[in-house]
């Protein structure tokens, strides 16, 4: 009888070459850039200041997000859109479509999709300036890097710090790394008494407990799964609130644009306290 041949060592270095992708990721890592920006905002008809964040898987079903955010009650007639997994066509498509200014920073042409892979912001409220955070911690196998895109937003003409987060998949980093990608967000956002952070965190409790404790309200924390039956796409904010008793939550049924569930709020800005010392 012939004697077998091991396989464990062939299967690792197979799943090795898979979650590789046999392909070279291109980094961006480059702060001031590639950058897109374009000005097509129109005036929002409605009086609630909602917010969405949505991984669009790819940034491939540009016409069916635009419906979606058309038609869909909970989602309709956003003033500010965090778009995760774009590249600078569909993201260009969709604010001229919609009526929005927008900036893009890709952060990396990505060897599976083929295409530029990064996170927008789209706003109807004026975009003062904006910045691309280049988070440390690259993916373990394919070396990709992730970023945060940030941005100023003066609505009702007060300034609001938001960021479009995508950060490492659990597979590819460690705890220690995912709180050391958020460090950057938190040093930036530390200046500005107003902030929105949302994305796709790739993770729910560890993130959530580290920006609680950084200061700011987990709006999204009982919004149940986002992407399967995780739930990875959220939104934290400081010195704004809820507009109400439930008006948070996610849409199901995305009509296939995703395997992601956009995310989505309606938010007040909160009465900022006055700093300590004499008037």
């Amino acid at each position: 009888m012939s004697a077998r041949r091991p396989r464990g060592p062939g299967l690792a270095a197979a799943l090795l070459l898979a979650l590789c992708g046999c392909a070279h990721t291109r980094n961006y890592p480059d702060p001031a850039g590639p950058r897109y920006s374009g000005h097509h905002a129109v005036a929002d008809p409605d009086p609630a200041l909602r917010v969405v964040t949505f991984n669009v898987k790819w940034g491939k079903a540009i016409d069916t997000v635009a419906e979606l955010l058309r038609t869909e009650p909970a989602l309709r007639e956003p003033d500010l859109v965090f778009l995760q997994e774009m590249d600078s066509r569909g993201v260009e498509k969709l604010a001229a479509t919609l009526g929005y200014d927008y900036v893009y920073y890709p952060a990396a042409y990505h060897p599976r999709a083929h295409q530029d892979f990064g996170n927008a912001v789209l706003s109807r409220w004026p975009m003062v300036d904006d910045r691309k955070l280049v988070l440390p911690e690259l993916h373990r196998f394919r070396r990709m890097q992730r970023i945060a895109v940030a941005a100023t937003v003066l609505i009702a003409g007060m300034p609001v710090r938001v960021y479009s987060v995508h950060l490492e998949t659990m597979v590819a980093i460690e705890g220690p790394q995912r709180r050391h990608q958020l460090e950057p967000i938190l040093a930036d956002a530390a200046r500005y008494p107003r902030v929105i952070v949302a994305g796709d965190f790739n993770n729910r409790n560890q993130v959530g407990r580290l920006l609680t404790r950084a200061g700011y309200t987990w709006l999204t924390e009982h919004v149940g799964a986002t992407a399967a039956l995780w739930s990875w796409d959220h939104l934290f904010v400081r010195g704004l609130t809820l507009a109400g008793p439930g008006r948070v939550g996610r849409v199901r049924d995305v009509h296939g644009a995703s395997d992601h569930r956009p995310v989505w709020a309606e938010l007040a800005l909160a009465p900022l306290s006055r700093p300590a010392g004499p008037p």
